[in-house]
């Protein structure tokens, strides 16, 4: 396992995202609970495997409830990571937060508590004060934000009057945005990007097709409709022939391509043990330039239909009829 620095911790450029964690949304069904949880989180950490991301609206807290239950007797090998929800933009409410998250944690502190999502109906010095003083209290080691755009990022650490360590963005093959701005800005400033959705949630895992999608809240974004599947093959199916050449599967080649970057760690989720030790064993995967090269290439073909987009397509067809 490869490590980065974040705020003087050594961190896994391979994490765990733990949104599934307790939800029925990712159609998983009742048949992953505590015991799965439990099982993955203890098989991340003997891989070396230390970061878990998780937020106070996943599940409305099950996830972290289930997180600190499955951490129990090896918090101090943990590097957690956790999440405000707009909906608390308010100094106390931070604060609150904050304090309602350790108990489910059962942890004194948090490695690392970000920002969910920006509010734009709030300020954002309002909401940077109570991660000032979730900071300064030691609830916090650092303190970060999420789908935060590089202007605000900069706007958060002068309402913080300190550094914001880490920005989460979706970062992966498919969606390259944070390379624009974001990736450079961490690269140059000693900052991280936390890449969420590094496999697009599966849609560059092989696993579906235009007939095959998947159910629950992953019916709900773009990537899943049958013509970016479609779209996305291509990359799929460079994904699985650097795959075969490093004894790797597409997913796995999918993730090296992430945290090959400096300054990026990435949160795959994982439903087993075996998808748990398959995602640890990516950052492990060198690529070469030539394979390296192949995938951007092919990762710059894709262009995907948006929702809107789609639905005019459809409407003009039906209107030429």
């Amino acid at each position: 396992m490869r490590y980065i620095d974040i705020a003087g911790r050594q961190v896994s450029v391979i994490g765990v995202g733990v949104w599934q964690f307790g939800s029925k949304a990712w159609g998983w069904g009742t048949e992953f609970g505590a015991g799965d949880a439990e099982r993955i989180v203890q098989r991340a950490l003997d891989l070396g495997v230390n970061l878990f991301d998780t937020a106070e609206i996943y599940s409305g807290g099950r996830s972290e409830t289930l997180l600190g239950n499955a951490l129990d007797g090896r918090r101090d090998e943990a590097y957690i990571a956790s999440k405000v929800w707009p909906l608390h933009p308010l100094r106390h409410q931070v604060r609150s937060a904050a304090n309602r998250s350790l108990g489910r944690l059962r942890t004194s502190h948090m490695d690392l508590y970000q920002v969910h999502w920006p509010n734009p109906l709030a300020r954002l010095g309002w909401t940077m004060a109570g991660m000032r003083d979730v900071l300064d209290s030691g609830q916090t080691k650092a303190v970060g934000v999420s789908n935060f755009g590089l202007a605000r990022w900069k706007r958060a650490e002068d309402a913080m009057g300190g550094v914001v360590v880490s920005n989460q963005v979706p970062y992966n093959i498919l969606q390259r945005d944070a390379e624009r701005e974001l990736l450079p800005h961490a690269q140059a400033n000693g900052r991280v990007i936390i890449a969420y959705s590094p496999l697009a949630q599966g849609a560059i895992t092989g696993r579906y097709s235009a007939g095959n999608l998947p159910g629950g809240f992953r019916r709900t974004n773009a990537l899943f409709m049958p013509e970016n599947i479609r779209r996305a093959q291509p990359v799929v199916d460079t994904l699985s022939d650097v795959g075969k050449s490093q004894g790797a599967t597409p997913a796995q080649i999918a993730l090296a391509w992430v945290v090959r970057q400096p300054n990026v760690v990435a949160i795959p989720g994982a439903k087993s043990v075996e998808q748990l030790e398959q995602n640890a064993a990516a950052a492990d995967i060198e690529l070469t330039p030539d394979e390296l090269a192949r995938l951007d290439e092919v990762s710059a073909t894709f262009d995907p239909v948006s929702r809107v987009r789609s639905l005019g397509q459809l409407a003009r067809r039906l209107a030429s009829r």
